[in-house]
């Protein structure tokens, strides 16, 4: 592995990349069909099962919904802790031996996991396998931004989340498969899935060690030599260190932790978290731009189609194995539609893809909610309108996949300084965290109160999201890592004055470069602040 040299490592990194992301798929959708298995609904004491015939089985019912969301939403809470934890170790130890780290944590938690016989003790493990994947999903983006070129970075990370929808594919077939051994009660159906999980883990962790770690973590720790001929192997074909591309990529490089190391007071995410004495690089901002695009990512509606989509197939009068074949084919749509991401992410930017999904997604929303009233108003007329309310749910997951499922997750990878990088986007996996466990208890009691028009808020939620997006968050689409912070000294946190800000240094730095100085953003900020 030590020989790859330029596509080949660079997809080959991608790969083992895609590893995790598609752990992180699969865990995530394994527990929608654990939380239908009779015996699991036995074990945790959610309910009771009743016997449907020869062609349902046995069928679950669920008298206990809040410990059921409890089990769910508790993964959420290891998720923010491992990513905090993972963000610490990923900027002192670097990408390679967090990734490891994070990976024994979810090996361990789902060994307890699968094994669970009590309702606290599948608790305990669901933290413990959220920690886990908190580290990875704090350190996983950000490798792969670090290795990638600033031309492909997006479409690079959103390929793996290609991948990421493939294992909630795996997970709901595989757990469908499951559903027909027996009468449908063995632990089988829900202790196997839960260990699945562990094959993808230990793959990528066997090619972990094969690896080369992140030419920017190197540099910052003073590994220079290390990190020129990682650059040299990932920029050319030969892995010459003497490549262009290499050279000028490593310079910029060089430059920008010299600019960051004067400010190591920062490091700590609670000086990150309010700015202190971030030398006008306006940390905060980026902080609270990556919480809340994660957070905005659940509330424009996904988990509440993921909660309500086989209601509206089973009122539209389709049978409950009919309903659950839909479920399934609406998630291999979703993982089709982030083919669509790899191809406009890069080409369109970030900033695109998140209005037109917003408009797309908002649009579904309305009128799948719109339709699902009808589909209660008149049951007479159950294939009509539940057939429509069952495009736009399609529609809507094709959108989402095609723009703000993948998006959110690569802008904190881009946005923040090489210092305090995987930090930075741990603040990103926090959003994501506080989002998905909030919407987890609270999609339940909205459908329960409100019904469809649950949708209505969600689908307003979307036209609400894009001048948030038009005023706040700038363009980082082909633009490299080390030139984020020409966009983010701007004092004003308004795209248009970022802009110009950027335009001014980025100028200001070609020309000290041609003059021979070092091209990075170290030896602008004077100039910029005496402009100021």
């Amino acid at each position: 592995m030590s020989k790859l040299a330029g596509r080949k490592l660079y997809y080959t990194i991608n790969a083992v990349a895609g590893l995790a992301i598609f752990f992180f798929g699969y865990d995530q959708g394994m527990m929608g069909g654990v939380n239908t298995s009779p015996d699991y609904v036995r074990v945790m004491k959610l309910g009771y099962s009743t016997y449907e015939g020869p062609s349902e089985g046995y069928v679950a019912t669920i008298t206990e919904p809040t410990r059921q969301g409890g089990i769910v939403s508790i993964y959420y809470f290891g998720t923010l802790l491992g990513c905090l934890m993972g963000g610490v170790l990923g900027d002192r130890l670097g990408r390679i031996k967090t990734m490891v780290i994070g990976s024994l944590w979810v090996l361990f938690g789902a060994a307890l996991q699968c094994s669970a016989q009590n309702i606290a003790w599948m608790c305990c493990a669901r933290i413990i396998n959220g920690i886990g994947t908190g580290y990875l999903n704090a350190i996983v983006p950000v490798w792969s931004a670090e290795v990638a070129t600033h031309t492909s970075r997006g479409a690079f990370i959103a390929s793996e989340f290609t991948l990421n929808i493939f294992g909630v594919v795996v997970a709901y077939w595989l757990e469908f498969g499951l559903g027909f051994i027996g009468d449908g009660t063995s632990q089988v159906r829900w202790r196997f899935p839960i260990a699945f999980q562990i094959v993808p883990v230990l793959a990528f962790m066997a090619c972990l060690p094969m690896m080369p770690e992140s030419p920017r973590w190197l540099i910052k720790m003073g590994r220079n030599t290390e990190a020129r001929e990682i650059l040299g192997r990932l920029r050319s074909d030969d892995g010459s260190v003497e490549a262009p591309r290499a050279q000028r990529e490593y310079e910029e490089i060089v430059a920008t932790v010299a600019l960051e190391k004067e400010h190591a007071s920062r490091n700590s995410y609670i000086g990150m978290f309010f700015g202190r004495n971030d030398g006008g690089l306006h940390i905060a901002r980026r902080v609270q731009l990556s919480i809340w695009l994660q957070i905005v990512q659940e509330w424009v509606g996904i988990a509440a189609i993921t909660v309500y989509a086989p209601t509206i197939f089973a009122e539209a009068g389709y049978a409950a194995r009919k309903s659950q074949w839909l479920s399934g084919l609406n998630d291999v749509t979703y993982m089709l539609s982030t083919l669509l991401a790899v191809v406009t992410i890069d080409r369109l930017g970030r900033r695109i893809g998140l209005w037109w999904g917003a408009v797309g997604q908002g649009i579904s929303l309305i009128l799948a909610g719109a339709f699902a009233r009808l589909l209660k108003d008149h049951p007479e007329k159950a294939s009509e309108y539940g057939g429509a309310a069952a495009l736009f749910v399609f529609m809507y997951t094709a959108i989402f996949g095609a723009t703000w499922l993948t998006i959110p997750w690569v802008y904190p990878t881009e946005t923040f300084p090489l210092e305090v990088r995987a930090k930075g986007n741990a603040f990103g996996v926090v959003g994501w965290s506080i989002g998905n466990g909030w919407l987890t208890l609270l999609n339940p009691v909205m459908f329960n109160r409100i019904g469809e028009n649950t949708l209505h808020v969600f689908g307003a939620i979307n036209f609400l999201s894009i001048p948030l997006v038009w005023a706040f968050y700038p363009e980082t689409a082909n633009r490299t890592l080390e030139e984020m912070d020409y966009l983010f000294m701007s004092k004003s946190p308004f795209v248009w004055d970022e802009e110009d800000n950027f335009r001014r240094m980025k100028e200001e730095a070609e020309r000290a470069r041609i003059e021979g100085k070092a091209g990075g953003p170290s030896e602008v900020v004077d100039v910029a602040d005496e402009k100021d």
